[in-house]
């Protein structure tokens, strides 16, 4: 038996769990097995090879299986301590799927989780690096989105794909969000792919993506350090620390140092995340929770590499054509109050206060373009800062009762948010100059703008919703899954240049309703439609002309099955959809004001498999495809109306696919070896400019030297692929992915 924080799993669930490079000691993950892969330095092979291979590794997997006898492990018993995460599989309840505490097997919907030890036993630098490893998410992140932007199901940004931390949203401002980055503190992700306005509110038509963090635990007081050095003198320090204090307190404490020379020109970096938890309990019904997260970045000031004639030059990989005095910085800080209290056997309620204050501060060259000569041209010189701040509060009851005789379990609640938002910026600088291509940028961040750089904008969002989420057993093996909110939103805009000032309030009303059939205790079978509105951009920043739209509306229909396998050893998963997103605007006639009458749509499947295959492989693998289309939608282009109806919306690739392999080679060794295949995207909504498609390959390797005591390597990029992760508008500024690279890791836990 496996006993995991007083949780016992069989031997055929634990035979899932062996420890994989770059976990923490003693952290149990699902493993990522790999079969060894080959490169002949042809990139473009890598990329045709890929889409196909997954379909591959799943036949020869069944294959291998039909043909090995079944074989009787032993039961084994592994004592974990009480500060690893554990691994996931489709009874683990989901936070992001429902309020309900469901798991994936009970949920109508798509969703994925990772626990903290795959996260970061995966190669994953931050929280989007590990989610994009999921089925049907890409990674679109550049510094003016904080680098955190993804893509889901046909549905891009932040305006489109919600980002929670600890299930508390941050609201968006200027389409950025810059926290949760850091993976050291994570306990889990959870992703809910689909529209979920009726679980968090507008603006979640792709996905949900939960983080939650490493909580207080009773105990022992367990220490767990790391030290790690890499390529471009990258450097890691990070501490985790937890139990009890006494019979009633518990904590938990981390803390990660990191910093690197980079991979381009003047591409220094730093970050310190910060991660603390005291827990109260008051009694065996009531307990307390005081939390406080930080993060303080100064990621690389690297904004992409220009085409040469519309052609990449590969030789301009590590050239950085910001100016020498360019700067990005980063602070988040969120504190939470958060109570538990089961009143009776039947109700239970919890509610969580929280304080939310973020800084950004932006001051770069971010445009380049190839000049004839070999010269490049730079412009959009800007110099930003933001300053937010959030007040909120969510009550929730969570009531066990009979619903015309039928088991049902209900939970109603509120949310009210505060949110500030203040910009200074110089944003109508006019001013470009000219720098060799053959260079690395240089020079001096310059502005042409008469007003200067000062306080621009005032906005203020005041927002209050009511929910209701209902599970009802039907029948033994049918069971009723629906939810409704309702939200009001009032915004205020204070133009601090002229002195004007507008406001509006928008409302939303969203709904779900899903069947869940259990064809076996171990194989659900479901169906759900779930809307979702959005905003014609970041409610907390609209201006003045976009205050006057209502809210785009979203619809989905989705069908899918999920199946645990060969006595808990596997499992997969299938799902298809199909997404109608209104009230999108478009014009009439040149230089006509947008009305909100466009149109967009999305088709897709998703497929995942988990396999334990024996002789310690792993296998993890999942792969989408997506038909995204504008059905509806003209702009105006060069003083001529264009109808772009049938186009492929920007940034969003038909199919991604992931793979990784784990093997367990004995003696405390394990190895791991992952592929992620993107395939190409347009970067303009006249599908003119193309990103191409790419593969990565990364792998790692690990030694458990002393029961407390790890090392660890990871490769990263493991062919050096030269890629584009996202471009520019035009698509004639590519945002490069990182070159290959090594990182060796010491952990030592105490």
């Amino acid at each position: 038996m496996l006993c995991y924080n007083n949780y016992i799993m069989p031997h055929d669930l634990a035979s899932r769990w062996p420890l994989t490079i770059g976990a923490q000691p003693g952290e149990a993950v699902v493993g990522r097995p790999a079969v060894p892969l080959r490169n002949n330095g042809n990139s473009a092979v890598q990329d045709s090879l890929l889409p196909y291979s997954l379909p591959l590794a799943l036949l020869l997997a069944s294959s291998a299986m039909a043909s090995e006898a079944p074989v009787d492990l032993p039961a084994i018993t592994v004592q974990a301590n009480a500060m690893e995460e554990g691994a996931s599989d489709l009874h683990t309840p989901t936070r992001s799927g429902s309020r309900l505490e469901l798991s994936a097997l009970e949920t109508p919907a798509s969703t994925s989780s990772l626990s903290g030890a795959e996260v970061r036993g995966r190669n994953n630098l931050t929280v989007q690096d590990a989610v994009t490893r999921t089925p049907g998410i890409s990674s679109i992140g550049n510094p003016g989105n904080g680098g955190t932007a993804l893509s889901a199901r046909g549905f891009t940004g932040h305006s489109a794909v919600m980002q929670l931390y600890d299930s508390t949203r941050q609201y968006v401002g200027a389409g950025t969000v810059t926290f949760p980055v850091d993976t050291w503190s994570v306990a889990r992700v959870d992703v809910l792919r689909g529209p979920a306005s009726v679980l968090y509110g507008e603006g979640a038509t792709g996905a949900v993506i939960n983080v939650v963090p490493k909580k207080p635990f009773a105990g022992e007081v367990i220490n767990h350090l790391r030290f790690g050095y890499g390529s471009d003198d990258r450097r890691q320090a990070a501490l985790d620390s937890g139990g009890s204090l006494s019979d009633a307190l518990s904590y938990r404490f981390t803390l990660n140092q990191q910093a690197s020379n980079g991979w381009v020109d003047r591409g220094d970096s730093e970050s310190l995340a910060l991660s603390a938890a005291v827990r109260w309990e008051a009694s065996e019904d009531l307990s307390f929770t005081l939390s406080h997260d930080q993060g303080d970045q100064s990621p690389e000031r690297y904004f992409g590499t220009p085409l040469v004639a519309g052609q990449y030059r590969e030789s301009l990989r590590d050239h950085n054509y910001n100016v020498d005095n360019a700067d990005v910085q980063y602070n988040d800080q969120l504190t939470r109050l958060t109570s538990d209290w089961r009143i009776n056997d039947a109700l239970t309620a919890s509610n969580q206060l929280y304080y939310i204050k973020t800084q950004r501060y932006w001051r770069n060259a971010e445009a380049y373009r190839w000049q004839p000569g070999d010269r490049v041209e730079r412009s959009e010189f800007y110099n930003i800062k933001h300053t937010q701040e959030q007040v909120g509060d969510r009550q929730t009851f969570t009531l066990e009762h009979a619903l015309f005789g039928l088991d049902s379990l209900t939970v109603v609640g509120v949310d009210y948010n505060r949110i500030h938002f203040a910009r200074q910026h110089d944003f109508a600088s006019s001013f470009s100059d000219s720098v060799p291509l053959a260079g690395s940028g240089g020079g001096q961040y310059q502005s042409t703008d008469p007003q200067g750089y000062g306080p621009r904008e005032r906005n203020l969002a005041r927002q209050f919703s009511l929910f209701a989420e209902n599970r009802t057993q039907l029948t033994e093996r049918l069971a009723l899954v629906t939810g409704v909110r309702r939200d009001q939103v009032h915004i205020q805009r204070d133009n601090l240049v002229d002195g004007s000032s507008a406001d509006r309030s928008l409302s939303g009303d969203n709904w779900r309703a899903g069947l869940v059939f259990a064809l076996t205790p171990e194989l659900s079978l479901y169906g759900q439609y779930a809307t979702s509105t959005e905003g014609v951009n970041n409610l907390l920043t609209l201006n003045v002309g976009q205050q006057r739209y209502d809210l785009s509306e979203a619809r989905q229909s989705e069908i899918g099955l999920k199946q645990m396998l060969m006595d808990g050893r596997g499992e997969w998963t299938l799902a298809a959809y199909h997404i109608v997103k209104q009230k999108l605007l478009s014009q009439t006639s040149p230089g006509a004001a947008a009305e909100q009458i466009g149109q967009q749509s999305s088709d897709g499947l998703e497929a995942t498999l988990e396999l334990a295959l024996g002789r310690g492989w792993q296998l993890s693998a999942n792969a989408a495809f997506i038909r995204a289309r504008y059905d509806d939608f003209n702009e105006t282009a060069g003083a001529v109306l264009m109808d772009r109806s049938g186009n492929r919306p920007i940034n969003v690739p038909k199919r991604t696919a992931n793979l990784w392999l784990n093997k367990d080679l004995g003696q405390g060794v394990d190895a791991g070896i992952g592929a992620r295949y993107v395939d190409a995207r347009y970067a303009d909504t006249a599908n003119s400019a193309q990103v191409p498609s790419y593969t990565v390959v990364d792998a790692n390797i690990g030694w458990q030297v002393q029961p407390d005591v790890r090392l660890g390597l990871e490769l990263n990029n493991l062919f050096d692929r030269q890629y584009a992760t996202t471009a520019s508008s035009d698509g004639q500024q590519w945002y490069l992915g990182a070159p290959r690279s090594l990182f060796v890791t010491a952990d030592y836990q105490f």
